[in-house]
C-alpha cells in the first residue's frame, strides 16, 4: 500500500509512542507500507521540527533518524502538478504528492482541513486509525 503521511502524522508519530500515527510510522519502518513524500514535504517537516514550542516533546535523535529515514527510503517527488484542491497551500502540496505519486490513501490528523476534503481525486484521505484498519484488511 502506498500511502502520504500528512507532516502532522510524522510529528505525531515522535510525540506519542503506541498512538495510530507511531504504528503508522513504524509499520513503514518495517516495511509494510510505502510511503511517497516531496522535497517540499520534507522541507516542511524539518521547519516543524526545529520549532522552539515542540522540542520538549522531541528527541532530537529520533527526530533525525525520521527525516533521514525519510531522506533513504521513502520515494521522493521534486515535481509536483498544481493542485488547489485546499485553502491551504501546505495541505495542496500534501495532496500534489498523492496525485503525483499515484498513493492509495493520504493520511491526516487535520480534521478541518484534509479530512474535511475526504478525497483528493479518487484518493481517499482517511485518519490514521482508519488507515490501519485497511493495512490489516490487506
Amino acid at each position: 500500500m502506498r500511502v502520504v503521511l500528512d507532516t502532522n502524522i510524522l510529528i505525531s508519530a515522535l510525540i506519542t509512542k503506541g498512538t495510530s500515527p507511531d504504528r503508522l510510522y513504524q509499520a513503514w519502518r518495517r516495511g509494510e507500507i510505502e510511503l511517497v513524500t516531496s522535497i517540499a514535504q520534507i522541507r516542511e517537516l524539518t521547519d516543524v521540527l526545529a520549532r522552539d514550542r515542540l522540542q520538549k516533546f522531541l528527541h532530537a535523535d529520533e527526530a533525525a533518524a525520521l527525516v533521514e529515514n525519510i531522506g533513504t527510503r521513502a520515494v521522493i517527488l521534486d515535481e509536483l502538478p498544481t493542485v488547489s484542491l485546499s485553502p491551504d497551500p501546505m495541505d495542496n502540496q500534501i495532496l500534489a504528492t498523492a496525485i503525483a505519486g499515484g498513493v492509495d490513501l493520504i493520511v491526516s490528523g487535520d480534521k478541518k482541513g484534509m479530512l474535511a476534503l475526504r478525497q483528493a481525486g479518487s484518493i481517499p484521505i482517511v485518519t490514521a486509525r482508519m488507515a490501519l484498519e485497511l493495512l490489516h484488511q490487506r
